[in-house]
């Protein structure tokens, strides 16, 4: 045998014995089981893995320029340019429908009236459908108050008359549903269900498109076939330009580049921040979040059906009273993704 064989006789020899160490567990650390006294961890936590929630799409961390896209046309300085950067996150495709926060109710109703009791169930959990009257003066939303949430017809329309308030019950609640499953399957909890901060609305409703005025991009509110992006005012008086008068069921219109739905008009949406002018300013660069529990305005987004263009752009901070509930205001959920994101999981 050769001088160049024997070498590769050798090499073999040594990957094999290896191989066959490691399997033994006599090279490297011993298997965490086997507790010889020495620090291994606690076993039986490995494999986790977080998966998308059913109808929420992956938001992956990133950085980019927070703030207004376009004139500051009332001239405010509330929403001054600021380049941040977001961790990883899920979020709702759509905004939470009148079906889906029905099923929150009917749980509410049937799990928690005992607890809560049905009057404050009613009271301030279940949609105000009265707001499609009393919002607007000398207007004629009989109708809409009638049927809006209770028909059938309007299952798929963003659920509106919602404060802040229920709109973060119905966070814990949808929290508490997903884990109590996942106990019974013998699972990791969930991250919980939130409100998405005021700076991840807009990193997801930009999506990825650093400086965009609208989710879809510059500059206009149509396409080059004259088609209008996004249910809203687009005139004086004329709300039926986009096809809906009120609101429209949700993903009526094209998505944004991370596949979410009405960013732009439809219903604004709450934030989990409080108000504040100079937000941009006092608060970090990273996962930004604006908290004051003494304050009673909280940040709402995207504009709505009854709202002109300024108010759908990007970059354009708004604020309702946390106790008040609108017939253009509804919300969707978010999660935090645990760990590094690396891009790949999404």
């Amino acid at each position: 045998m050769n001088q160049m064989n024997r070498m590769r006789l050798y090499c073999c020899l040594v990957a094999l014995a290896t191989v066959f160490l490691q399997s033994c567990g006599l090279l490297g650390k011993r298997n965490k089981n086997d507790d010889r006294g020495e620090l291994v961890g606690v076993p039986g936590r490995e494999g986790w893995r977080q998966e998308i929630p059913f109808g929420m799409v992956p938001i992956p961390a990133g950085t980019f320029h927070m703030g207004q896209a376009d004139e500051d046309v009332p001239h405010s300085l509330i929403s001054m340019n600021k380049q941040i950067t977001i961790g990883g996150f899920y979020m709702d495709d759509t905004e939470i429908t009148n079906n889906e926060y029905r099923q929150f109710v009917n749980g509410m109703l049937k799990d928690s009236a005992s607890v809560l009791g049905e009057d404050y169930i009613m009271k301030e959990l279940y949609p105000d459908t009265t707001v499609w009257v009393k919002d607007f003066a000398h207007h004629y939303g009989d109708p809409m108050m009638e049927y809006y949430y209770m028909h059938p017809a309007f299952d798929d329309y963003p659920v509106v008359g919602i404060d802040w308030f229920a709109a973060r019950y119905f966070c814990e609640w949808r929290t508490k549903y997903l884990n109590a499953y996942r106990a019974k399957e013998g699972k990791f909890p969930m991250p919980n269900f939130r409100l998405p901060s005021e700076a991840e609305w807009e990193y997801a409703a930009r999506g990825g498109r650093d400086m965009a005025k609208y989710p879809w991009g510059n500059p206009y509110i149509s396409n080059a076939y004259g088609c209008l992006l996004a249910n809203f005012k687009p005139g004086r008086g004329n709300y039926y330009n986009d096809s809906f008068m009120y609101t429209g069921p949700v993903a009526s219109f094209f998505s944004n580049d991370y596949g979410l739905y009405d960013m732009a008009g439809n219903v604004a949406e709450w934030c989990e921040d409080a108000y504040h002018p100079a937000a941009m300013t006092i608060t970090w660069d990273l996962n930004p979040k604006y908290t004051d529990d003494s304050e009673p305005r909280k940040i709402v987004r995207g504009g709505s059906w009854k709202d002109v263009a300024y108010y759908l752009e990007t970059g354009t901070r708004t604020f309702e009273y946390q106790d008040t509930s609108k017939a253009y205001v509804g919300f969707r959920c978010a999660m935090t993704y645990l760990g590094r994101s690396s891009g790949a999981e999404f």
